[in-house]
């Protein structure tokens, strides 16, 4: 039962419509409809009494709620999803979207999106087409593979492959292998919920071929190897590669076809396939990384996985995509599966998809113009200079005094479970605060702006690595939210 204090408090809410008289309130009449003010005000008035009951609102304020229904009218006029100023220094940055796309990738989302398209029309034959052609055979031509399909993401593409040719059988796979692969999702679960069963071999740190090869079993049909993108284990460890896999499938599949003859059964039994789950999709070696830099997807394919998936979002360079490229009759069976239409991609996606794919024809062009590839292969010396200017911009717009500015030698990283252990050498702008914290700075520059800007904390310091802003422009924003955050003191 509510204290004569709290019912004195919920008796002094104002009512909606004075509320929505409110000079404050009625502000919003040119931004937002009627009925989503009413709301908003309700909602406002609804939380303070919510929290009278509760005893954390001690006080009422009518000039206090209209400023909260004000504040969230404006939230629900500015975009949930919209641009940042990444600098971080995180190239492929989950949290952000992972991968930039290329401008070519970004002109043929907006060709396709402002009108009718040839998602699945065939110009050349008049009549129905398959919208997994369009990047099919760029795919096959960048990856020596047989067939592709691209469907949403690279989990929905394990899914499809573990349930197309292991629902109610066994995979065995690598106790080092039983990853995590962001937002909680395992190996495991996505096993479980593929109705494959999965077979556990080998140590955390080490894994042999005899224990692939003694866990076999009629029930066995597929050797699933999962690559480690996202962490490394060092010292005592040891895997088993693709090409022993290939060999083991081999053998066991000679074998089960062996004995099917011998027992008088038409065609062949069962084979176990080789699959991979690549994850961070490399279509070109990185050798400034060296022994960090990434296998590529055609080194796999050549290596005799059957299948083979991966992100097109991480090393890529392109939109969220998963992606399964392999032989031809494993592919067919999985553009058969239902799920490939629950999980197929949109005209948009496949629109990058397709560009990003054709500026890898030419590899050199791919790292020139593909944002991902050129923020990781651009050196530290290249850096600097744009860290310079950085500098600059932020001591024009500052007021004296403020902040001491300087460029400083530091680490950038790769991102989105890619490249784990690699320091990529990087230059920062620092802002070290004489007025204000680096922590208010920070909460201001991500949660008060509608550009927010995103630097990386450093005990009473921000810094803005260069790596990660695109172009001069996001130079001048970082200078701008930061001279904001100043003005805000005084």
């Amino acid at each position: 039962m509510a204290t004569k204090e709290q019912q004195g408090l919920l008796r002094a809410l104002p009512q909606v419509e004075e509320l929505l008289h409110h000079p404050y309130v009625l502000a919003l009449e040119d931004d937002l409809p009627r009925v989503s003010i009413v709301e908003t005000v309700r909602a406002v008035i609804n939380d303070a009494r919510q929290g009278i009951l509760a005893k954390t609102v001690t006080s009422v304020s009518t000039n206090d709620l209209a400023s909260q229904a004000r504040l969230r009218g404006l939230t629900l006029r500015r975009a949930s999803l919209r641009r940042v100023v990444n600098a971080s220094g995180v190239i492929i940055h989950t949290n952000l979207g992972r991968s930039v796309l290329a401008k070519t990738a970004v002109d043929a989302v907006n060709d396709v999106a402002r009108g009718y398209s040839t998602l699945e029309y065939s110009t050349e034959h008049m009549a129905r087409g398959s919208r997994h052609d369009h990047c099919e055979k760029l795919i096959c031509t960048l990856t020596g593979a047989e067939a592709a399909i691209a469907v949403n993401n690279n989990a929905a593409a394990v899914m499809m492959v573990l349930a197309e040719f292991a629902q109610g059988h066994e995979a065995i796979v690598s106790r080092g292998e039983q990853v995590e692969i962001g937002g909680s999702f395992r190996i495991p679960d996505i096993m479980a919920q593929s109705h494959a069963r999965m077979v556990e071999v080998g140590a955390t740190n080490k894994t042999h071929p005899i224990d692939y090869e003694r866990a076999l079993s009629p029930e066995t049909s597929m050797l699933l190897k999962v690559h480690t993108s996202n962490y490394r284990m060092i010292g005592f460890t040891e895997s088993v590669s693709i090409k022993e896999l290939r060999h083991i499938a081999d053998a066991e599949n000679a074998r089960r076809d062996a004995a099917a003859q011998a027992a008088g059964l038409p065609g062949t039994a069962d084979h176990v396939m080789v699959y991979e789950d690549q994850g961070s999709g490399a279509f070109i070696r990185l050798d400034c990384f060296g022994e960090y830099a990434e296998p590529t997807v055609a080194e796999s394919v050549k290596q005799g996985v059957d299948l083979v998936s991966f992100s097109g979002d991480k090393l890529l360079g392109g939109p969220q995509a998963g992606i399964v490229v392999g032989r031809r009759e494993f592919i067919d069976r999985l553009k058969a599966n239902p799920l490939a239409r629950a999980m197929r991609l949109d005209k948009m996606t496949l629109a990058a998809l397709e560009a990003t794919l054709r500026l890898y024809l030419d590899p050199q062009r791919a790292l020139a113009e593909i944002p991902t590839l050129a923020m990781l292969a651009t050196p530290a010396d290249q850096i600097e200079p744009r860290a310079q200017a950085l500098a600059a911009a932020i001591r024009a717009t500052l007021p004296a005094g403020c902040a001491e500015v300087t460029v400083e030698p530091e680490i950038s990283r790769a991102g989105g479970g890619a490249l784990p252990m690699c320091d990529i050498p990087t230059f920062v702008t620092k802002v070290s605060f004489v007025r204000g914290t680096a922590l208010g700075c920070d909460r201001h520059l991500i949660s008060k702006r509608d550009l927010p800007v995103i630097g990386r904390l450093s005990h009473d310091a921000l810094l803005f690595d260069a790596r990660t802003l695109l172009n001069t422009e996001e130079y001048k924003e970082v200078a701008l939210g930061l001279a904001e955050y100043f003005d805000t003191l005084e």
